[in-house]
């Protein structure tokens, strides 16, 4: 069995056409061709059902499929090992991260880094929070920052780097507008504007609004902390968010207001997979972040 076949083995796989597949990895559909048929042959299994250039994974295929993306991830780490131990800081690193923390969090973090380390490269995925758990468990990237902090995962470390509060945005025109500091019942007959069913932030001000005995009224939903702040700008509801989104970035048609019944707070870190130690520059940056939030930490104490 060769790192060829089984690259193209892989790649044919996810197109579920050999055409496309050998476009993919510039090579002749022939070569791409007579490398399978020989791979089959090795194995003595048909791994796909043709249709002409079209294919699809037999049952006995989807099965090699999976041990060989594993595969093809330890060899690539092994590469990445090798290179990043020659010279760590002219490594990549995958990090994935959701919408609430990509406008001042993680440019932030990552603006500190290079200042000293200006050759690590950065490949970035934004995305929703059970959608990262997922990618860190299957090293489709390297670490994930995340609020909260998930607890009790299977084959996830997670690692605190600060709590954060989470702040009522009003409409500038709203009666409460004015008012220094709310209790959450006081917005009990609003229309809020939350992140749709499934995501983290909406789970965490339903819960907020239950402990004080209603259940939000959702007007509208937005995936991203921008759109939210945007419809809450536009007069057509309120919202609860992560104080620090709203750094320099407070629409001018809204006003913030700190919420003091319940204290509403998350957990703001960093997770790694608990099945692979981190690579010579994953953990130069790990170890980093952990550093860069203590410091900022004791200085705001």
């Amino acid at each position: 069995m060769e790192l060829r076949q089984i690259k193209y083995f892989i790649e044919v796989a996810r197109r579920e056409h050999v055409t496309e597949a050998a476009l993919s990895l510039h090579i002749a559909q022939s070569a791409v061709s007579r490398q399978i048929d020989n791979l089959e042959k090795e194995l003595g299994v048909n791994l796909f059902l043709r249709d002409g250039r079209n294919v699809r994974l037999t049952p006995i295929g989807k099965v090699f499929l999976d041990y060989m993306e594993q595969a093809m991830k330890v060899i690539d780490d092994a590469k990445r090992e090798v290179e990043e131990y020659l010279d760590p800081e002219k490594g990549t690193i995958r990090i994935g991260y959701p919408s609430s923390l990509a406008n001042y969090t993680l440019p932030t973090v990552i603006s500190a880094f290079r200042a000293e380390y200006p050759k690590v490269k950065f490949c970035l995925n934004q995305g929703a929070y059970h959608s990262l758990i997922e990618s860190v468990i299957r090293g489709d990237i390297d670490m994930a920052l995340l609020g909260p902090v998930p607890k009790n995962i299977p084959k996830i470390i997670g690692q605190v780097l600060f709590h954060e509060k989470i702040v009522a945005v009003l409409p500038k025109d709203h009666p409460l507008a004015e008012e220094k500091e709310l209790k959450l019942s006081q917005l009990w007959n609003d229309s809020f504007i939350l992140f749709p069913q499934g995501y983290i932030l909406r789970e965490l001000i339903v819960d907020a609004c239950r402990q004080v005995g209603f259940q939000p009224k959702v007007s509208f939903e937005g995936i991203d902390i921008d759109a939210i702040k945007g419809l809450v700008s536009a007069g057509l509801g309120v919202t609860l968010i992560p104080e620090i989104t709203l750094i320099d970035n407070l629409p001018r048609s809204s006003v913030k207001i700190p919420v003091i019944e319940p204290n509403v707070t998350r957990s703001v870190g960093v997770i790694i997979s608990d099945q692979r130690q981190l690579l010579p520059t994953e953990k130069l940056f790990y170890n980093f972040l952990k550093d860069f939030f203590s410091k900022i930490d004791s200085f705001q104490h």
